[in-house]
């Protein structure tokens, strides 16, 4: 498989990891937007969430796993945005399921 990040889950290409269980893996982008930036994926190989009929725990664990993270690091005092890219209109550049969290600075609503 040629996808970015199956090669991140499996070792061959190296990541700055955060996060690790069974099931999901989260590191720090590496052209981050905001303080924090860290991106996590489901183990599991899906495209998008028009992918993943059948796929649904994999989501739970990977929304398991920030809100684990987020606990960790206390982001939820300050807050935090979440953010799933989908398709070539939504700016998705790797397809592979997965999910931004951006904090540590002030967000602004997107303007269209």
């Amino acid at each position: 498989m040629d996808c970015l990040f199956c090669k991140i889950i499996d070792g061959s290409i190296p990541s700055d990891l955060v996060y690790e269980d069974e099931n999901v893996l989260a590191f720090r982008d590496i052209n981050p937007t905001s303080p924090i930036h860290i991106l996590f994926v489901p183990k599991v190989h899906f495209a998008s969430l028009s992918e993943s009929h059948g796929k649904e725990d994999a989501l739970l664990d990977v929304f398991k796993a920030i809100r684990a993270y987020v606990a960790k690091e206390e982001l939820d005092k300050a807050g935090y945005r979440l953010v799933i890219n989908a398709g070539e209109h939504g700016q998705q550049t790797v397809d592979h399921l997965h999910v931004h969290l951006l904090a540590g600075r002030q967000f602004t609503w997107p303007a269209g």
